[in-house]
């Protein structure tokens, strides 16, 4: 049994979505083998040669994988399926672009967001906004599979894998990438952060969540997070927002400040280490999944938090 994850990168090192993906692909057990398209990515293919538990890593080089258009990388995946019993991708925004195509290309289902593993053909994976769980059961010869990565313990390093350059498929030109623009912060990136201090429609305005947040998560080297109530009401840009609709996140220690806790907030942080609760309204959702909580006026507590973190 052979397993194919496909990598996420940015030519020069693996994002850390991909070592989850690993971590899946050992739960199902086989043989793992890591595709690294890109542009100049040879960093990349050997960064992904160093995960534990990969045995190979397969290169494909050519210009029109730069960016990882779904088109052109789906054709690469088809192209070179023969012989996996799976196909992984994290949950990402390629992920879910890409193994959405690959499997109509197979002619077989897919199988999204899964968070466990039963077995080889076995997988657990969320639904109604993560408050029910349904597992599974795979027929296909090949499951192609999206992995939900705060389900899974990153893989660690320490592999040695051999690379094997494979040939590249033609690009279709259906899409191309214009430019992007990247929001640059010194704080952690929200998707990994190990503390995240996030706010809700509670704090008013989009001037109290940056005054009685910010220098919280400066005592903490956290990153800032959102409902998507704050997010629609302009307190913060689109891509502070935590949720169903927004970023799937894990962190060690979850503060949820002025944050009621929607059914759609809490399906993107439930699985958070520790959830903190900060909110006036004691019949608040929020309460319901937080390990500790306070009823409280944020507009006295969170003042008084900061000032007593070291």
């Amino acid at each position: 049994m052979a397993i194919l994850v496909i990598a996420e990168h940015d030519n020069q090192s693996i994002k850390p979505a991909t070592l989850n993906t690993v971590a899946a692909a050992a739960k199902i057990g086989g043989e793992i083998h890591v595709l690294v398209a890109g542009a100049g990515c040879s960093a990349a293919a050997t960064a992904a040669a160093a995960i534990a538990g990969v045995t190979r890593v397969r290169i494909a080089d050519a210009p029109h994988y730069e960016h990882e258009l779904a088109e052109n990388l789906a054709a690469l995946v088809v192209a070179n399926a023969a012989g996996y019993t799976h196909i992984l991708a994290s949950s990402s925004t390629t992920g879910k672009n890409t193994l959405p195509r690959v499997a109509a290309l197979l002619d077989v289902a897919q199988i999204s967001d899964i968070v466990a593993v039963e077995g080889p053909d076995t997988f657990v994976r969320p639904i109604y906004a993560g408050n029910a769980l349904a597992t599974v059961k795979s027929a296909d010869a090949v499951k192609v599979v999206t992995v939900r990565s705060t389900g899974f313990e990153p893989a660690g390093d320490g592999g040695s894998a051999s690379i094997e350059a494979i040939a590249a498929e033609p690009g279709f030109g259906l899409a191309k990438v214009v430019g992007r623009e990247i929001a640059k912060s010194e704080r952690p990136e929200l998707g990994n952060a190990r503390i995240i201090v996030s706010g809700g429609r509670g704090l008013g305005s989009g001037e109290n969540y940056h005054k009685l947040l910010e220098p919280l998560a400066d005592k903490l080297s956290a990153a800032l997070g959102a409902s998507r109530a704050a997010v629609d009401a302009g307190y913060v840009p689109n891509d502070y927002q935590v949720g169903q609709t927004g970023k799937i996140v894990a962190p060690q220690l979850y503060i949820a400040v002025g944050i009621s806790g929607a059914i759609q907030h809490l399906a993107g942080m439930k699985d958070s280490k520790i959830i903190v609760a900060i909110n006036k309204d004691p019949e608040a959702p929020i309460f319901q999944v937080a390990d500790y909580g306070l009823v409280a006026d944020l507009f006295e507590a969170v003042p008084e938090l900061t000032a007593v973190v070291g």
